[in-house]
């Protein structure tokens, strides 16, 4: 699914964490990078397996990312996957999507990871992943919970 590093933000590593399924980013992508404003905010909840390697920023920050009203950890991601020229971001907030899709990142998210398990036939149905995921406090729209349910092929 990648063409180069694949570099994670928190709240996807922590939502699939709450929801067990941490590993579908592994079977997915193998190794992933995060920055390290993603370790502060992902420890101690989250032990990071050893697929998951912290990578330090190198560079200073872009000005179009250091101006973006954007948390550390949102600003880390998405300057280290510019540094990397990472093959994708993963990241779940508007902001922080829209900033990378600017800057020319290819952009997933959690309920885009599920969905490309299920793709992948690593799941069965992506709908029992939706509940928990909303169960564990994961906000999803109306719109957008029916729409991914379309493109599963699970129609509501």
């Amino acid at each position: 699914m990648s063409t180069g590093p694949v570099v994670f933000n928190a709240s996807p590593l922590i939502a699939l964490e709450r929801i067990g399924q941490l590993d579908l980013v592994h079977q997915i992508f193998g190794s992933v990078l995060v920055p390290r404003a993603v370790v502060r905010e992902t420890t101690p909840a989250l032990v990071l397996p050893s697929w998951i390697a912290e990578q330090p920023l190198q560079r200073p920050l872009d000005p179009r990312i250091a101006h973006a009203s954007l948390g550390p950890g949102e600003t880390e991601t998405v300057a280290l996957a510019m540094e990397v020229s990472a093959g994708w971001v993963v990241l779940d907030e508007r902001p922080a999507r829209r900033l990378a899709q600017g800057l020319g990142l290819r952009v997933i998210g959690t309920l885009g990871l599920v969905l490309a398990g299920k793709r992948r036939g690593l799941i069965g149905n992506v709908k029992p992943f939706l509940d928990l995921l909303i169960q564990q406090g994961f906000y999803i729209s109306p719109q957008l919970h029916n729409k991914v349910l379309r493109d599963a092929g699970e129609t509501p």
